[in-house]
């Protein structure tokens, strides 16, 4: 099956959320797929803090916290839910860039739980070569 690659970089939830479903519908149909982790997304991922669905940075106050609740009282799983199931499947891999976690003031040791590696640039475009199905969130 032809490989899913996805690229976040906003630390919006509402991006998060798509990328994590991207990622879970692709490795459920037995498509590999590789996660990567840049700037806002990268610092989201390293403080835990894709389990809560919080659209503050979407919405404003009163729609952001409607909004939360309606999507946990109809049981809609997390962004933390979502790539937990994807990777269950051993066909989902995540990466952090190594240049935005630099920029972002933090250690490989902060992540590395959390991913499958930390990757330049070089090392992200060999991996992505020829994959036709890229998002970018």
């Amino acid at each position: 099956m032809a490989p899913v690659a996805v690229f976040l970089h906003s630390g919006q939830y509402d991006r998060l959320h798509q990328g994590a479903a991207i990622a879970a519908a692709a490795a459920a149909s037995g498509r590999p797929v590789e996660v990567y982790f840049f700037w806002w997304a990268l610092e989201r991922l390293a403080a835990g803090a894709l389990e809560r669905p919080d659209f503050s940075g979407t919405l404003g106050p009163g729609p952001a916290d409607e909004l939360g609740h309606r999507f946990e009282q109809r049981g809609f799983p997390s962004a933390a839910a979502l790539f937990a199931a994807a990777r269950e499947t051993g066909l989902c891999r995540l990466f952090a860039c190594s240049a935005s976690l630099e920029l972002l003031g933090l250690r490989p040791g902060q992540i590395e739980s959390q991913v499958d590696s930390i990757l330049g640039w070089a090392g992200i475009l060999a991996r992505t070569e020829g994959v036709a199905d890229r998002f970018y969130l």
